[in-house]
């Protein structure tokens, strides 16, 4: 198992040195210079220089490069161009929405497409079956953001059950913070349970027709024993790597949503910083949602092994 970790975690190693080095080359090549966007298109050349300079913008790229990859391991990400605050400080406020929002989502997520996909692959081809597949096909379809809206309009406009947009903040109690992120977990949610759903179900009815299977029912389980003790834990391989991959999503992926409903979250801040050519908190911000990304697949795997002791052996 160590030989295991060891390898994923060199793995997840190489894949942060190359993200970093992609991540800054992009960045630096856009088109755009932050000092003139600050500025303004009539500032002089001797205003300009003196503002590069004094944002670092006048040392040349590897040495930047260098000295933001040293300052990310040190846990400084640098000064905001536009706010003249602390990236670690913006980050670490606008986190505490994020991810809430994104574990929130997949908790929702999961709690509906675990039944679902169970209930459809135990009634394969009847009409509960295709109730839930047409449900789940339907739920693929329909984007999020239109969805948030519906939301917006029949709960928050209609109903006044929930607010329209807004963040209060946990300071006003942790009901009230999750109160406000609901439709916004729901909205992002739908997509993602539609797809575990029918993940669940394809990775149920492959292990059902498997010989251990037919061999417990041979032993004298009931289809239902048979499913819970052995076919369900067999099953779970694929569907720990979409819900890995799902978190990493919808902790990364939810700017529009954040857009709909103006939290102010890590997409937010996202979009906000590349308006204005803020450079070093894109770079910072991609960088750690890239790394959340490659450290959820690094969980995944050591999961995998866990599940499937196969795999620990192979390596």
């Amino acid at each position: 198992m160590l030989r295991y970790a060891f390898k994923r975690l060199l793995s997840l190693f190489l894949s942060l040195v190359v993200a970093s080095v992609v991540i800054f080359t992009v960045i630096e090549i856009a088109p755009g210079d932050p000092a003139s966007f600050m500025l303004g298109m009539n500032a002089q050349p001797e205003t300009l220089d003196a503002l590069r300079q004094e944002l670092g913008l006048d040392v040349p790229k590897v040495q930047r490069y260098f000295s933001w990859v040293g300052g990310m391991l040190s846990g400084d990400f640098g000064t905001s161009y536009t706010y003249r605050t602390p990236v670690a400080q913006m980050v670490a406020d606008r986190l505490w929405v994020s991810l809430p929002l994104a574990i929130y989502a997949l908790v929702l997520s999961t709690f509906v497409a675990f039944p679902a996909g169970i209930y459809a692959a135990s009634r394969r081809g009847q009409a509960g079956d295709l109730s839930v597949m047409g449900a789940t096909q339907l739920g693929v379809a329909i984007p999020n953001f239109w969805f948030a809206m519906i939301l917006v309009l029949i709960f928050a406009i209609n109903l006044r059950w929930f607010s329209a947009g807004g963040f209060v903040g946990w300071d006003a109690g942790f009901w009230v913070g999750v109160h406000a992120l609901t439709l916004p977990a729901i909205a992002l949610a739908l997509p993602q349970a539609a797809i575990l759903a029918r993940v669940m179900r394809s990775s149920l009815l492959d292990v059902m027709g498997e010989d251990f299977m037919r061999t417990a029912r041979a032993k004298g389980l009931s289809a239902r024993q048979a499913l819970w003790r052995h076919g369900l834990r067999n099953a779970l391989i694929p569907v720990l790597t979409i819900i890995g991959l799902q978190f990493s999503f919808l902790l990364a992926g939810s700017i529009i949503i954040e857009q709909v409903f103006y939290l102010p979250g890590l997409g937010r801040l996202v979009f906000q910083s590349i308006s204005a050519r803020d450079l070093i908190v894109v770079e910072s911000v991609v960088m750690l949602l890239v790394f959340s990304v490659i450290a959820v697949n690094f969980i995944v795997d050591l999961a995998y092994a866990a599940v499937d002791p196969r795999l620990r052996t192979r390596t």
